[in-house]
């Protein structure tokens, strides 16, 4: 099926996000969940083997798929920032920071403000800290972890200047 040009141009257009990463579990977290399976396996031994290794098997990727999909999603799009369930707009935060190495295992642990909302995933080294400049608000900073904290903070910075 051939579209138009006419269709082409009138067709709504998506936005792209400026940035989305999934914060899914690292390998050997995936892999200890995997072990489920096996575990699973022997207790059903009894039954049969056959049943018991389709069961271990369904368990195992089961467990995976649920680790997967359940991981949170840090999204930087429409003027918002989403991590995981949790968002706010972009024009109620500060100037974000990206933190890695000793800098980013002192904001997870005992430079992280208790009135900071969080969430920190291990396996995973960067973070990312944002001031949040609402008066109103609770919460002074947003802190959470990505891969890549740089290209975090660099959609959150594009996003406060063209929203």
């Amino acid at each position: 099926m051939h579209i138009s040009d006419a269709t082409a141009s009138t067709a709504p257009r998506q936005a792209a996000a400026p940035y989305r990463e999934r914060l899914s579990p690292s390998l050997w977290m995936v892999v200890s969940a995997a072990l489920a399976g096996p575990m699973l396996a022997v207790v059903f031994a009894p039954i049969g083997t056959l049943p018991a290794v389709a069961i271990g098997l369904a368990a195992a990727l089961l467990v995976v798929v649920l680790l997967v999909a359940g991981s949170p999603v840090v999204t930087v799009a429409d003027g918002e920032l989403r991590v995981g369930r949790a968002h706010i707009g972009l024009d109620l935060l500060g100037t974000p920071v990206a933190l890695e190495g000793e800098e980013a295992r002192t904001a997870r642990g005992p430079g992280l403000r208790r009135d900071a909302w969080h969430l920190l995933r291990g396996g995973i080294d960067g973070v990312v800290r944002v001031p949040v400049e609402d008066d109103r608000d609770p919460v002074g900073e947003w802190v959470f972890s990505s891969r890549t904290p740089e290209r975090v903070v660099a959609a959150i910075s594009l996003g406060r200047r063209t929203g």
